[in-house]
């Protein structure tokens, strides 16, 4: 079927489209109808049905006689650990360890908190969570203590599974410490701390009433089977970042979660049974829940765990390495890992030591594809180079080249076509629809596929207010875009990150792409300062490629010259700021709203997500030494 067909019937009837994918996964009760309201009056997906995921993912493979199939690659290149896991031994594993969870007393509906770093003991532990219909709320390790504590008092966990260090390029990081001051911060008394005790760090405090050991936990348990759960029992529970600084609980339910996942798995990426499918993400993220852990085990791919950074473990070269090594078909990841490859080793030099030719798709999203790194590489990899635009809230991609229905011509800068489930509309600032090659807010048409979030964690009013309030039957994304006249969606950024210079609205996205297109720039960051005139102008920061060198000033007119150039006039754009680094959260997306707060001299709370808050005094600094701040 082709994808204007597909995306046809989708638009003819939502509900009796998603029915019909029902059956891409098995249930131990079939739904009878796939849409419905509750009674808040949000739409849910799959209410009547029954079934598990931790059975989709494990034990259904093994009844198809894929027991032996290679389920799970942990590569650390951070300990120099590789191991490889079958399908029969994962579901062994997390057999044993839902067992010792039951044991302590867990049962459907309770929740559970892990904060892991990317060890096979956190996809053990999600699954084992999902196996007895546990509510698992995943906190990215190494989260500061106030940021956990945040989320502790809101998931209410019983149990807390967590590791005694996490590792950090050659750095450890002492896990357990943090959980202890997360737990007095917060006041929840859990039931027990389950300690994974890794070789890095085995001296640590423990609570003899409280802390358990997770092998010795697991050698005295036994087994245990799966529970079934509704269709719209909740799966996980995954914090993201609020407008107003305080963490917004996505709920994600089983039904909706494993139809969509499954159906995402074909359609966008297209992977089968046996590809070996790689996301360069975290778990603690929303790209590691969905496709590192449950799409690729619940379509039967070998999925790979990897301890690592792009750079630095222990080179440039660390990606091209695994591919080869374990002869990955589809790579996922964010444009930002390339970038920081490409700044170290600008040529792809690295790349030509490794056999890529497994690899036949590079997927990226997470952030917005600048056309540079696109072009980088293509010209380096010679294959398909596919962007994808999503959100922690919709769990998979929104818009989408979607290669297993059918492969579009890619143009620079956008992501494509809606994926069938997703009906996007650009409208202006009162929600009217706007003309074809017009920015404007992305709203999304209600029902949200399955898959989407159907609420937030014990938070309906926060729900309707953030997502719903702005057009009535539509989902404000928060992103904004526009739409070609062939369809293609080209998302800009937040909306927040439009800029108005003398009435002209300007993103900062297409700013960003002309000054990453300079040769010597390896990544920037434009905002909007405030101009008495003209109410803002465009300044940016920027990044320059390791093995170049030139002066700030030369960059300067030079980028100046470039934006006049390419954008006009208009833009105003008169300051760069040269910067050793951006600052960044730890899965690799700027943190402009961080930048642009320094810059109009407000305070703020430092990001919980921030990789290294060192970085904002730096900024701060080289704002104060062009007069900036």
């Amino acid at each position: 079927m082709s994808y204007q067909e597909e995306y046809r019937n989708y638009l003819a009837d939502p509900g009796e489209f998603w029915q019909s994918k029902s059956d891409l996964i098995q249930w131990f009760k079939k739904p009878t109808k796939a849409l419905t309201k509750d009674e808040n009056g949000f739409y849910r997906w799959y209410a009547d049905g029954k079934l598990n995921t931790a059975y989709l993912a494990l034990d259904y493979h093994l009844e198809q006689g894929r027991g032996d199939a290679l389920a799970l690659i942990y590569d650390s290149p951070v300990t120099g650990v590789k191991k490889k896991i079958t399908y029969r031994e994962l579901t062994e594993k997390v057999a044993k360890f839902a067992g010792a969870l039951k044991k302590l007393g867990l049962a459907k509906g309770d929740t559970a908190v892990i904060y892991l770093p990317m060890i096979e003991e956190t996809i053990v532990s999600m699954l084992a969570c999902a196996r007895l219909g546990v509510i698992h709320s995943v906190v990215f390790g190494g989260f500061a203590p106030p940021e956990l504590a945040a989320r502790i008092n809101h998931a209410k966990p019983k149990v807390i599974v967590t590791a005694s260090c996490g590792i950090e390029f050659s750095r450890v990081i002492a896990y357990k410490p943090l959980v202890d001051e997360a737990l007095e911060l917060s006041g929840h008394e859990v039931e027990k701390v389950i300690v994974k005790k890794r070789e890095q760090l085995t001296d640590f405090v423990t609570n003899p009433t409280r802390d358990l050991d997770f092998d010795a936990l697991v050698e005295s348990s036994e087994p245990t089977g799966w529970v079934e759960v509704e269709g719209t029992h909740p799966l996980y529970i995954l914090y993201t970042s609020g407008t107003t600084g305080k963490p917004k609980g996505v709920v994600r339910d089983n039904g909706g979660h494993a139809v969509a996942l499954k159906y995402s798995m074909k359609t966008v990426y297209n992977a089968k049974a046996g590809d070996v499918f790689w996301s360069a993400s975290d778990v603690g993220w929303v790209v590691g829940h969905s496709y590192i852990v449950y799409a690729p085990l619940l379509q039967g791919c070998t999925t790979i765990i990897f301890e690592g950074k792009p750079v630095k473990t222990p080179d440039a070269g660390t990606f091209w390495r695994v591919m080869s090594e374990h002869k990955v078909k589809l790579f996922f990841t964010a444009p930002t890992a390339f970038r920081a490859i490409k700044k170290e080793d600008p040529e792809g030099e690295l790349s030509k030591k490794y056999d890529l030719s497994s690899l036949k798709h590079v997927f990226l999203a997470g952030e917005r594809l600048d056309p540079p790194t696109y072009h980088w590489l293509k010209n380096l990899l010679k294959i398909d180079i596919i962007d994808n635009w999503w959100q922690t809230e919709t769990g998979w991609p929104i818009v989408a080249n979607p290669v297993g229905l059918e492969k579009f011509p890619v143009k620079i800068g956008s992501s494509t076509f809606p994926v069938p489930g997703y009906d996007v509309k650009i409208v202006d600032e009162e929600g009217v629809e706007v003309p074809d090659g017009t920015s404007g807010y992305i709203v999304l048409k209600l029902p949200l596929p399955p898959g989407s979030f159907p609420t937030l964690w014990q938070d309906n009013e926060r729900f309707k207010e953030n997502y719903l309030a702005f057009k009535e039957g539509y989902y404000l994304a928060g992103d904004g875009g526009y739409k070609d006249a062939d369809g293609y969606v080209f998302i800009m950024g937040r909306v927040d990150d439009v800029i108005n210079v003398s009435g002209h609205r300007l993103s900062t996205g297409e700013i960003e792409e002309i000054i990453g297109s300079h040769p010597s720039v390896a990544e920037c960051a434009v905002i909007g300062l405030h101009d008495d005139i003209k109410g803002q102008v465009p300044l940016s920061l920027s990044v320059i490629k390791d093995g170049y060198t030139i002066s700030s000033e030369k960059l300067e007119i030079e980028l100046i010259d470039l934006v006049r150039s390419r954008l006009g006039a208009v833009a105003s754009f008169k300051k760069n700021i040269l910067v050793k680094r951006l600052p960044k959260t730890r899965s690799g997306k700027i943190l402009r709203k961080s930048i642009r707060l320094i810059s109009q001299k407000e305070d703020f709370s430092v990001p919980s997500t921030i990789d290294d808050p060192a970085i904002l005094t730096e900024i701060r600094d080289a704002f104060k030494e062009r007069g900036v701040t």
